[in-house]
C-alpha cells in the first residue's frame, strides 16, 4: 500500500468535510453572530464533543487499534470478528448509560464547564436545553469512531474520512430550511447535531458489512483482547483527558470574559482545525495501523522509518499552513465569517485569536504524529505523564497571560499553542531517549531548505494581501476570489521554491505491506 496515496485520499475526503464545515460556520456566524446564542450552542456542542475525543477518538482508539492490528496480523478472521463484536457490545452499553446520565445532569455539567454563564439565567437555561438535545451525539459518534478504527485497520481510509460530511450537511440543511420553523432558531442546530450523529453511524454500516465485520451483540467478557483494551484504556483515558481538561479550563476562563469570547475562540479554532484535520488527523490515521503492524512484526527499522516519513511530511505541509494562517488571519476571517451579525469587532477579536493559535499549529500536528509512536507500542503511560506536565504548564500560562499580561481570550489561544509545542518537544525527546526513533540522514539540510521556502511564501503573501482593512469592505465574491488567489499564490511560491531547491514528490512515496 502506498502511504502517500492513502494520505492524499484521506486528506481529500477530510478536505471536503472541512470545506462544508466552513460553509456551516459561515451560515451560523451570519445568522447568530458572536453573542449569547452562539456562546450557548458552542458550549452545549463542545461538551459531547469533548467526551467523544476522550472516549472514542482518544482513549478508545489508542487502546483498540493496536490490539485490533495485532489480531488482524497474528490471529484468525473469526477471532478478530469476535473481538469487534464484544468490544462494540460493551461500548454501546456503556454509552447508553453515559448518555442518559449526561442528559439528566445537564444543569450541573454546564455549571462546571461554563460557570460564568450563571450570571445570566437566560443564557444558562438555554445552554442546558441545548445540551440535553446534543448529548446523544456522544452515543452515535463513539460507535462511529469504533467503526472507523476497524475500517482504517483494513485500509478503508476514505470512508471514515468522509463520514463527518454528514454532520455538516445536516447542520447546513437545518440552518437553511428549518430554522424559521423554530420558536428559538438556535435549537435547530442542536437537533441537527443529533441527526448528524445518527447519519454518520448509518453511513458506515454497509462498509463494515462489506468486509464482513459488522458487529453483533456478544456480552461475553472472557476475551483476552477485550481485557487488554480495557487495561490500556485506563491510562489512555487519563492521557486524553489531560488535553481535554485543558480545553475545559479554557472554556471556564472564557465564560468569565466579555460575551463573545467563547465564539471568537471557536471560530479561530475552526480555522486551525482545517490543517490539523486535513494533515494531522489524516497522517495519524494512516500511521497508527502501520506502526502497530510494524511493532507486532518486530520490524524496528520499518517502525523508525515510518515515523521519520511522517515527521518530514508534517514539516513540509504544516509549517506553511502556520505561516499562512498568521499572515492571512484578517483576510481569512473576513472572507469566511464577516456577514450579517458577525461584526467588524468580531473579525478583529477572532483574527487576534487565530494569530495566537497559529504559533502552535506545527506543535498540534506533530503531537498527532509523535503520540502514535507510543500508542502503537501499547505504551500509553509516557504520553500521559507528558500530557499532565503540559496541562500544568498551560494553566500557568493562562493565569499569566490573562491576569498579568491582560491578553484576555488571545492569551487562552496562545497558551494552547505554546502548550502543544512543549508537548510535541517532550514526546520527541522521549522517543529518541528510548531509542524508538532514529532520524534518517539529511535533516539539517532539509530544515534549511524548508526555511527558505517559508520565507519566500511569507513575504509573498504579506505584500500580496494589501491593506487588511480593505478586506472588511469587499463583497462576498471578491473576498472569496481574493482569498483563493492568495492561497494559490502562496502555495505556488512555496512549492516552486522547494522544487528549485531539489524537493521531489517521489522522494516521499512510502509503501507498506497490507
Amino acid at each position: 500500500m502506498n502511504l502517500l496515496k492513502a494520505l492524499a485520499k484521506v486528506g481529500s475526503m477530510t478536505f471536503v468535510s472541512r470545506i462544508l464545515g466552513f460553509v456551516r460556520d459561515t451560515l451560523i456566524a451570519r445568522i447568530f453572530g458572536a453573542g449569547m446564542l452562539s456562546d450557548a450552542f458552542i458550549v452545549a456542542f463542545k461538551i459531547p464533543n469533548l467526551l467523544r475525543r476522550i472516549s472514542a477518538e482518544g482513549a478508545f482508539s489508542q487502546a483498540f487499534v493496536p490490539i485490533l492490528a495485532e489480531y488482524k496480523s497474528q490471529r484468525s478472521f473469526d477471532d478478530t470478528h469476535h473481538l469487534i463484536n464484544r468490544v462494540a457490545t460493551w461500548l454501546g452499553l456503556i454509552l447508553v448509560v453515559v448518555t442518559l446520565l449526561g442528559m439528566l445532569a445537564a444543569p450541573w455539567i454546564v455549571t462546571l464547564i461554563a460557570p460564568g454563564f450563571k450570571v445570566n439565567p437566560e443564557k444558562m437555561q438555554l445552554t442546558v436545553e441545548l445540551l440535553r438535545i446534543t448529548f446523544p451525539y456522544i452515543f452515535f459518534i463513539s460507535l462511529v469512531s469504533m467503526a472507523g478504527g476497524v475500517l482504517n485497520t483494513y485500509n478503508k481510509f476514505g470512508i471514515p474520512a468522509f463520514t463527518p460530511v454528514w454532520l455538516n450537511v445536516s447542520m447546513i440543511a437545518a440552518v437553511l430550511f428549518f430554522a424559521d420553523h423554530f420558536a428559538e432558531p438556535i435549537k435547530v442546530l442542536a437537533w441537527a447535531v443529533f441527526i448528524g450523529g445518527f447519519l454518520q453511524l448509518i453511513f458506515q454500516i454497509p462498509f463494515l458489512k462489506q468486509i464482513g465485520l459488522l458487529p453483533k451483540l456478544d456480552f461475553h467478557l472472557n476475551d483476552d483482547g477485550v481485557w487488554r483494551i480495557l487495561k490500556l484504556m485506563g491510562p489512555a483515558v487519563l492521557g486524553v483527558s489531560v488535553a481535554q481538561i485543558s480545553l475545559i479550563i479554557n472554556t471556564v476562563f472564557a465564560s468569565f470574559l466579555v460575551t463573545g469570547s467563547v465564539s471568537w475562540l471557536y471560530y479561530a479554532d475552526r480555522l486551525m482545525e482545517f490543517p490539523t484535520g486535513v494533515l494531522g488527523v489524516a497522517l495519524g490515521t494512516i500511521l497508527l495501523p502501520s506502526l502497530s503492524k510494524a511493532y507486532a512484526s518486530k520490524e524496528q527499522g520499518e517502525y523508525s522509518q515510518l515515523l521519520d516519513w511522517g515527521l518530514r511530511l508534517t514539516f513540509i505541509l504544516a509549517a506553511p499552513a502556520a505561516v499562512a494562517l498568521a499572515v492571512l488571519a484578517t483576510p481569512l476571517v473576513a472572507a469566511l465569517f464577516h456577514y450579517g451579525k458577525f461584526t467588524v469587532v468580531d473579525v478583529s477579536m477572532t483574527q487576534q485569536a487565530l494569530t495566537a493559535y497559529s504559533v502552535g499549529l506545527l506543535g498540534l500536528i506533530l503531537v498527532k504524529i509523535l503520540a502514535p509512536g507510543f500508542y502503537a507500542r501499547q505504551n500509553i503511560k509516557t504520553p500521559v505523564k507528558i500530557g499532565i506536565f503540559t496541562l500544568v504548564i498551560t494553566q500557568v500560562m493562562n493565569v499569566l497571560f490573562i491576569f498579568v499580561l491582560h491578553l484576555q481570550h488571545v492569551g487562552l489561544a496562545l497558551a494552547i499553542g505554546l502548550g502543544a509545542c512543549i508537548n510535541a518537544s517532550l514526546l520527541y525527546y522521549h522517543l529518541r531517549k528510548a531509542d524508538i526513533y532514529q532520524p534518517q540522514p539529511g535533516w539539517i539540510i532539509f530544515l534549511l531548505k524548508l526555511a527558505v521556502g517559508l520565507s519566500v511564501m511569507g513575504v509573498t503573501l504579506f505584500y500580496a494581501m494589501g491593506d487588511t482593512n480593505a478586506w472588511l469592505h469587499f463583497s462576498l465574491i471578491k473576498r472569496l476570489l481574493y482569498v483563493f488567489g492568495l492561497v494559490t499564490l502562496g502555495g505556488v511560491s512555496y512549492f516552486a521554491t522547494l522544487m528549485l531547491l531539489g524537493f521531489r514528490p517521489r522522494d516521499y512515496i512510502r509503501r507498506v505491506n497490507r
